[in-house]
């Protein structure tokens, strides 16, 4: 199954970082090593206000068919929907692809409508 194709009403981006550590010697001089060229720890956190209780129910199907945060998966178009910038300034550079970072959390509006929030993790 597919991520859910809805467009988000809001949306968190966090670019993550390229894997550098530090080191200080006895002198104090700090030392850095590079060890990739692609950025990880990569944050995107998505909200759908105001969908169907059948809509919210299809993030929860996506999540059990992902075996929870295991699988990885690609986002559809629509998770970048109405952002006027270049599509890959918001989304794990290939061949990343994201997994979730926790269960989906719906909250129940009103009968029938509910806000859904997304919490995923980009990885390699």
């Amino acid at each position: 199954m597919a991520f859910p194709t809805l467009s988000p009403n809001r949306r968190q981006f966090d670019p993550g970082s390229y894997p550098v550590k530090t080191f200080t010697n006895q002198s104090g001089a700090e030392r850095r090593i590079l060890y990739g060229n692609k950025r990880t720890g990569m944050k995107l956190q998505l909200r759908y206000e105001n969908i169907t209780d059948s809509q919210a129910e299809e993030f929860n199907t996506h999540f059990d068919d992902r075996f929870g945060s295991y699988s990885t998966f690609d986002l559809p178009s629509q998770a970048k929907s109405g952002w006027d910038g270049a599509t890959g300034t918001i989304d794990a550079p290939a061949p990343n692809k994201w997994r979730y970072a926790a269960a989906p959390s719906i909250v129940q509006i009103k009968k029938g409508i509910s806000s859904v929030t997304v919490d995923l993790i980009g990885v390699l």
